[in-house]
């Protein structure tokens, strides 16, 4: 029975498993809040934030290592420990979204070029976040008359663009369906991001100002 725990019994014992385990596909939570802060940085022009140690986490810290004891006997505590991370659906899944395709880069590049245009008019409240991650006039009378036509325009591609990068980010990996739950990432996101001062609309509708 002790040969059962050496390596290569453990070896035999995780390709039983894994022919039993059912991998369900589930919606990454973290990268894609990931991926939306680098777009959103990107977008709004934010700086990536450093750690505070600037210091890299040892090996194997919080990175799911594992390394077999000394005379290639694994104790059950490690054994136990790797079968946690084998069952769990979200272990058989990869934390990595996909963001780089040509479609999404053009997107981006437009939105970046937008960006200075329709700042001013995010500092003196006319428009603010939607609650459903696009761009919503708040208050066209803080502009002057002659702009309020360039105003409308800048809102409406902008929109277009977002509608176009939530799809193209879902379509990039493989889920259409994860569609409506990437544009509640970046609805959250876009206001976490944004600078003090930004309005935007909380889960009512109303307005509020960061």
């Amino acid at each position: 029975m002790k040969a059962l725990w050496s390596v290569p019994g453990l070896a035999l014992v995780f390709a039983l498993l894994a022919g039993c385990v059912t991998i369900n596909i589930y919606f990454p939570t973290a990268a894609a809040e990931e991926a939306a802060r680098a777009i959103v940085r990107d977008a709004l022009q934010v700086p990536d934030a450093v750690p505070e140690n600037g210091s890299a986490p040892e090996a194997g810290a919080e990175t799911g290592a594992w390394n077999a004891p000394s005379g290639g006997q694994a104790s059950l505590p490690a054994l136990a420990w790797v079968l946690d991370r084998l069952i769990p659906p979200a272990a058989a899944q990869s934390p990595d979204l996909q963001i780089q395709t040509p479609a999404i880069n053009r997107i981006r590049a437009s939105m970046r070029e937008r960006a200075p245009q329709l700042a001013p008019h995010f500092r003196n409240g006319a428009v603010g976040f939607g609650n459903n991650g696009d761009v919503v006039i708040r208050d066209l009378s803080e502009v002057p008359l002659r702009d309020r036509s360039t105003v409308q325009r800048l809102v409406s591609e902008e929109n277009s663009d977002r509608d176009s990068l939530y799809r193209e980010i879902a379509r990039a990996n493989d889920r259409p369906d994860w569609e409506r739950q990437i544009r509640e990432t970046f609805a959250r996101v876009w206001v976490e991001e944004s600078p003090a001062g930004y309005w935007y609309q909380d889960r009512n509708g109303q307005w509020q100002q960061k």
